[in-house]
């Protein structure tokens, strides 16, 4: 636990896409954290960097971050997915609390370990889920707690995108160490969903295929969980999907909600937008909204439109600064995303086998 007062000083380990569009800049709009330093060896992303957060302070490596530990309040663990383990490992090792980018790890095992080596040192030990502060799950989850679709029975989410050309590096490496593919990344979120929305899964059946020309990892991906509840959930991540269906169609016994689009949050970091400056951070335009109702499809009037309640990414580092201050749980812990690792490794050797995979329920 860290007493109130000055800002909590970060270590951000990696500035390419996970580290630059997301996290600093989370890191930075939190209330209680302040950036303290990056990680990274790369010139450009120094420039990068220290035009957005003029202050910030630069390491080559994360082994210089462990030689000044009792600087640091906090690591995040942005690099490549091959890197976590391995950065996580020495990152508590050295006395810090870690957060880490999904997939915190390349297997359920080794997450565990990881969550194991935290416990025994008390330290905060969390993943990043972010898309559990996605608009469109914030307003499910809104909806299913109220009650206004009755009991769920199917649940549809779709991660697609249609990207037909290569864009090359480590995730569309197929070698087993990188850690590559759509299954564990976007993946990760749709399986990180479901679970929180349903709980266990204790059966699992995939279908991962490699469409794209020069393409080494899948980039075509679906995943259906059978819940312990009896929730059926289809889950879709596609990296070539011509015509994009809806990211949400939930069906329950009283009434449907269909919704379309991505929360734009993502886009907004990415055109260098930052939550706390000016209004609106996370909200979208009715236009977008989805539509709950039965017996008509949304797309020739059925149903009427909810109201998208706004994305929140920010929450997630509110809530990290809060577990390390009052000694609190995480908003995302590492048993959470072992659990969902259960789930990819068993879609991985049901695709490989083809026939569905038999989980146990952990207690």
């Amino acid at each position: 636990m860290t007493g109130t007062g000055t800002p909590l000083r970060v270590g951000l380990v990696g500035y390419g896409l996970a580290g630059s569009v997301f996290h600093a800049p989370l890191i930075a709009a939190t209330d209680g954290l302040a950036l303290d330093t990056v990680v990274t060896s790369s010139p450009e992303r120094r420039e990068q960097a220290r035009a957005e957060f003029p202050g910030v302070r630069f390491a080559a490596s994360p082994d210089e971050l462990w030689q000044r530990a009792d600087s640091l309040d906090l690591v995040v663990i942005a690099s490549p997915n091959k890197t976590h383990v391995p950065i996580a490992t020495a990152a508590l090792k050295a006395g810090l609390p870690v957060v880490v980018d999904k997939p915190v790890a390349g297997s359920a095992a080794e997450a565990r370990a990881l969550a194991a080596l935290a416990e025994e040192r008390g330290l905060l030990l969390s993943v990043f889920q972010n898309r559990r502060w996605d608009n469109d799950f914030l307003t499910l989850t809104r909806l299913i707690t109220a009650g206004e679709l009755g009991d769920v029975q199917r649940f549809e989410s779709r991660f697609e995108r249609w990207r037909p050309q290569l864009k090359g590096g480590w995730r569309e490496s197929g070698a087993a160490e990188e850690i590559g593919g759509l299954l564990y990344d976007l993946g990760s979120h749709v399986v990180d969903q479901a679970l929180v929305l349903f709980g266990p899964a204790v059966r699992v059946y995939a279908e991962t295929d490699v469409r794209r020309p020069g393409a080494e990892a899948d980039d075509d991906t679906f995943i259906a969980l059978t819940h312990a509840n009896g929730v059926r959930s289809h889950l879709y991540a596609s990296a070539t999907t011509a015509q994009l269906g809806p990211r949400f169609r939930v069906l329950g016994s009283a009434a449907g909600y269909v919704k379309h689009g991505l929360d734009p949050q993502e886009a907004d970091l990415r055109a260098g937008r930052r939550p706390g400056r000016g209004p609106g951070w996370g909200v979208e335009p009715e236009s977008l909204w989805g539509r709950i109702g039965a017996g008509e499809s949304p797309l020739t009037g059925g149903g009427h439109p909810v109201e998208t309640e706004p994305g929140d990414y920010p929450a997630y580092y509110a809530g990290i600064a809060t577990a390390l201050r009052e000694g609190t749980a995480p908003p995302v812990t590492a048993h959470e995303a072992a659990a969902a690792l259960d789930v990819l490794e068993a879609a991985r050797r049901s695709a490989r086998e083809g026939t569905a995979v038999t989980l146990e329920v952990r207690s």
